[in-house]
């Protein structure tokens, strides 16, 4: 999107002449700001009973739905942030439909923050209009950042924040996917628990300074939060995260720097619905680098049951939700545009010491659906009273992780000869590993030896045929499941005593009652 915002924006009161903020959207009650300020808010907040967020809305709001809601936009004379040597703009979301929830956003500049106050002349409301009786005190649903990130004379969306604690960033080329958020609880449970981002502050950006520091204050009947993020799109780590957590009660079922995505069919699904698109997902696996140094790789499923694995570590794990496969020929999708999607790696500097990644793998019967959640959930859950501070990275260019094999495909048929009319109880699976030596013809495919495990039921016919296709090997092994208990699967190829490719992990579900 162009902008062609006309002069320089300027703050309010004593801010004006930091030309950040407009003085038709700035509150005239400026106050001052430190980090410290979001701290002491959150800590404050932890000490009271929770106060959920204001979701009234006038009624013509209330009834939008999703569609209605994208056609209302930030209008780009009103973008906010464009002083001269920025190169950041700030827009605004509107509240309505399903994003409810009043959000408080100030900008802050040399120490003073300015509240902004909503107007409906901020945005275009298309052909049906503004509808009417919208109060200064509306407030706004989020907002998000832009950023040159494609060409030098054009703002594309770098971050947006949108909806309870949830976050998307973007690389260059890259389109809107996955999503971060701020803090899960209970994922995948009956009780799970949305904690929401109720106020941010968003520091004006230093000229020619190709980054940009947002606070936010997060709530929720159990913990309270203060955030501080920062963006720096033209660095190896374009998120920076920390934070401070203040528990209400007892936080169980804590996920820290937890990561939301949508799986819903790939090359590994057994029964795929009728669709001309090959795969439909916005990551196709779960990346880990233990702290042992293991390299783990875990595909993607949408499960016929809810199902949660954990990857058990002394300290937390890097992570990451993955598109590793890159070709649009895989998806055919012309508007969704799969092959583009992100992906988010974690790299944790701090996150509770020792537990697991978590991931949670939900049915899914619609691509709108969001079932793949990833996090480091700690053993020991900070407790009422007590502090917890994280920090970590999300980088959203993700390259190669390591020098490795690579397994880049997972298929699952039964196993048997194929001229036998006689059913089976095997199950074959079959991987593609490329990259690291395994990309080399001269390997000598004697010298390397396929290892695989199974937790229950017996492995057999495990073998590795070069696979020119990929520059790569291919691997299957036979599995005789058993029909009572699910089954975790591992893999990999070894050279002598050294593994020369990542560690395959799957899991075999048995199927439900009907």
């Amino acid at each position: 999107m162009q902008v062609t915002r006309r002069g320089t924006l300027r703050l309010a009161a004593a801010a004006l002449a930091a030309g950040v903020v407009e003085p038709r959207i700035a509150r005239a009650d400026p106050a001052a700001f430190s980090p410290a300020t979001v701290v002491e808010a959150a800590r404050e907040r932890a000490a009271r009973d929770y106060v959920a967020p204001d979701r009234s809305l006038p009624g013509a709001l209330e009834r939008l739905s999703y569609d209605d809601l994208r056609r209302i936009n930030f209008r780009r004379d009103s973008t906010l942030l464009r002083s001269p040597g920025s190169h950041f703009g700030l827009q605004l979301f509107h509240r309505g439909g399903i994003f409810r929830n009043k959000v408080r956003v100030h900008v802050v500049d040399q120490g003073t923050a300015t509240e902004l106050t909503y107007g409906p002349g901020l945005f275009d409301f298309g052909a049906a209009g503004a509808p009417g009786g919208l109060r200064a005190d509306l407030g706004f649903a989020g907002f998000r950042l832009l950023f040159p990130l494609n060409r030098p004379d054009k703002l594309d969306e770098l971050v947006s924040f949108l909806g309870a604690s949830y976050f998307r960033v973007l690389g260059p080329g890259q389109h809107y996917g996955l999503s971060a958020r701020g803090l899960a609880l209970g994922s995948g449970s009956p009780h799970e628990e949305f904690p929401d981002f109720v106020a941010f502050w968003i520091e004006a950006p230093r000229p020619l300074v190709p980054s940009i520091t947002v606070h936010a204050l997060l709530d929720s009947r159990s913990v309270a939060g203060a955030y501080r993020f920062v963006f720096a799109p033209q660095a190896d780590a374009d998120v920076q995260v920390e934070a401070t957590l203040f528990p209400r009660r007892e936080l169980r079922g804590l996920g820290l720097a937890p990561l939301t995505s949508m799986f819903l069919f790939g090359e590994n699904t057994v029964g795929k619905p009728a669709d001309f698109r090959p795969e439909v997902h916005d990551s196709d696996g779960l990346a880990i680098r233990s702290t042992a140094g293991e390299w783990i790789w875990r595909p993607l499923r949408n499960p016929a049951k809810p199902a949660t694995s954990a990857f058990l570590d002394a300290a937390p794990s890097a992570f990451g939700l993955i598109q590793r496969d890159r070709h649009f020929r895989s998806y055919q999708d012309l508007e969704a545009q799969y092959h583009l999607r992100p992906s988010y790696w974690i790299e944790p500097k701090a996150l509770g010491g020792a537990g697991s990644v978590a991931l949670t793998e939900l049915t899914a019967t619609k691509e709108a659906e969001d079932n793949i959640v990833a996090c480091w959930m700690p053993d020991r859950a900070p407790r009422a009273g007590e502090e917890l501070s994280i920090a970590y990275a999300i980088r959203s260019a993700t390259p190669p992780l390591h020098g490795g094999g690579r397994a880049v495909a997972t298929f699952e048929t039964h196993a048997g000869a194929a001229t036998s009319s006689e059913p089976s109880g095997l199950r074959r699976f079959v991987i593609d590993f490329a990259g690291g030596r395994l990309g080399s013809s001269r390997v000598n495919l004697a010298s390397l030896a396929l290892v695989a495990t199974s937790s229950a039921g017996a492995i057999s016919g495990a073998t590795l045929v070069r696979n020119r296709a990929i520059d790569g090997v291919r691997a299957s092994f036979d599995v005789d499941l058993p029909t009572e208990q699910d089954v975790d699967l591992r893999a990999y190829i070894r050279m002598g005593h050294e593994a020369v490719s990542e560690t395959w992990t799957y899991r075999y579900d048995v199927e439900p009652p009907a």
